[in-house]
């Protein structure tokens, strides 16, 4: 607090202070927040009582003016910087102490001391931070002159000072951190809005409070008028309570979210949209946020499903290619009857392979199969279907289910089928009481599959190798790149066939 007529501020020795980096380091510290603020409220007041004063100040000198961040005693909020006190008392190394301002020729004729407040006593801690950069100065004032201060009071205040400090520092670190969240904000949206997809981002219970610019392009909706639950309206009908469940699964969860949707754009058509979201968790694995993306895949779902029809309908035509076959071979048979044996086996195996192709074609919502058809096991069902008793099942499958694909699915199909047949020929289809256990197991990388028979005739490896054995042996062997162990024991055949996962699916 300086008169108005005094020429610029004197620099105490040693102090070369940068205005310019002070009006910086200030900044720093966000001042308009520390107004009227608690804890330094806390520290004037026990400054005043501690000194035995009417006033105590936190007084932050800026570059026009004086900044009262706390007062005790005093209605005054800030004062030009030319009437300032603060201003000498922040240049000191130790605690400047004015016992009678009317005595003192820098303060004498200034208008806080010859009117208004009628400063007579003034002590002031200067505010330094650990960079050296003066800020201000923690004060008592008193309207009557005073000897000085006590070695406690000049103790406490510096206590004091140092209260003030570290509650600045903490006004500065969130700051700080109020600068980088808004510019990483700021960084975000402006990513958000150059994205080709649609952004969006909720609170952790699923309130959504974040559309980017490309959602209300493609929505042609008012601002806002989709936050908490009202995305659900943008949906179809048929699909909302699909997407309801899903998201609400997700936020239950933490699982990851993911739908298709039909959505309506801004002309009132609705177009089908990929739904995403991936939840963000804080150090304690709690979920802070979630940000999803729509993307528009109308084209492309559409583009599929004809794919999908044109397959559907292929596949369905290389059905009856094998319907057709088969019916050939009876034809040709009932004709020469010489072949009827022959035959009957080529038209076996020939269905075999129509159910192995039906089993993992591709297929419509009504015409799929029951089991997932990338299922061994349930491959191996089909398969068995003609030969199980209508009253029991006379093969069993049990053990380790292993995914399979187009491409494995013929050779299985004959080796099971030789198998199958060769048990009915000679084995334990052979009667009513016989039955085989088809069990499968992982073993490291490779699949091991046991064929036990049981309850059938007694039999004995055969003198020679038949067309049945070696269509085993190519099927496992060539084909799946596996091995074929078998042994026929008097209680019934045992096969174990061992195959490389790879070899089974491409995945």
């Amino acid at each position: 607090m300086t008169q108005t007529s005094q020429p610029p501020l004197p620099v105490a020795p040693g102090w070369r202070i940068d205005e310019h980096a002070r009006a910086a380091a200030i900044a720093e510290h966000d001042i308009e927040s520390l107004r009227d603020d608690a804890a330094l409220r806390r520290i004037t007041d026990f400054a005043a009582a501690l000194c035995e004063v009417p006033v105590g100040l936190v007084s932050i000198v800026e570059a026009e003016r004086q900044t009262f961040l706390s007062r005790t005693g005093l209605d005054l909020t800030e004062t030009p910087r030319e009437m300032s006190f603060c201003a000498y008392a922040m240049r000191e190394d130790d605690i400047m102490v004015i016992p009678d301002a009317t005595q003192d020729p820098r303060f004498a004729d200034n208008p806080l001391v010859i009117d208004g407040l009628g400063i007579r006593f003034y002590a002031g801690v200067p505010l330094v931070r650990d960079d050296g950069i003066p800020l201000g100065s923690l004060c008592v004032i008193d309207t009557v002159p005073r000897a000085g201060l006590t070695a406690l009071q000049r103790q406490g205040l510096k206590v004091l000072a140092e209260d003030v400090l570290r509650r600045l520092g903490d006004s500065r670190s969130a700051a700080a951190s109020r600068a980088a969240i808004g510019d990483s904000e700021g960084r975000f949206r402006t990513l958000a809005d150059t994205m080709p997809q649609m952004v969006w981002s909720t609170q952790p219970d699923g309130f959504h409070d974040y559309y980017n610019a490309r959602w209300y392009e493609f929505t042609g909706v008012p601002a806002g008028s989709t936050d908490g639950e009202g995305w659900a309206g943008m949906f179809h009908p048929d699909d909302q309570d699909r997407a309801w469940a899903v998201w609400q699964h997700s936020l239950a969860t933490g699982e990851p979210y993911q739908i298709e949707y039909r959505l309506r754009r801004h002309d009132g058509q609705y177009r089908w949209t990929l739904g995403r979201a991936l939840p963000i968790f804080d150090d304690t694995g709690a979920i802070v946020r979630w940000f999803g993306t729509c993307t528009d895949i109308h084209e492309a779902k559409l583009a599929s499903e004809e794919r999908e029809v044109v397959a559907q309908e292929l596949s369905h035509r290389i059905k009856n290619i094998f319907a057709v076959i088969s019916g050939l071979i009876g034809f040709s048979a009932r004709a020469n009857p010489g072949f009827a044996t022959v035959a009957d086996d080529l038209r076996a195996r020939v269905i075999a392979l129509g159910r192995a192709h039906d089993f993992v074609r591709p297929h419509s919502a009504q015409s799929r199969p029951v089991a997932d058809q990338t299922s061994l096991q349930g491959l191996l069902a089909e398969l068995f279907e003609p030969y199980q008793s209508r009253t029991a099942s006379r093969i069993t499958i049990s053990g380790d289910d292993v995914a399979i694909d187009d491409r494995s699915a013929t050779p299985i199909a004959l080796l099971f089928h030789e198998l199958a047949t060769n048990a009915t020929k000679y084995g334990a289809l052979y009667n009513d009481d016989g039955a085989i256990l088809v069990h499968s197991r992982r073993v490291g990388d490779r699949i091991v599959i046991e064929w036990r028979e049981r309850g059938g005739p007694m039999v004995q490896a055969p003198a020679k190798t038949g067309f049945g054995s070696q269509l085993i042996e190519l099927s496992a062997v060539r084909q799946l790149a596996g091995t074929v162990a078998q042994r026929w024991e008097r209680s019934g055949l045992e096969v174990e066939i061992t195959l490389p996962e790879s070899s089974l699916s491409r995945n």
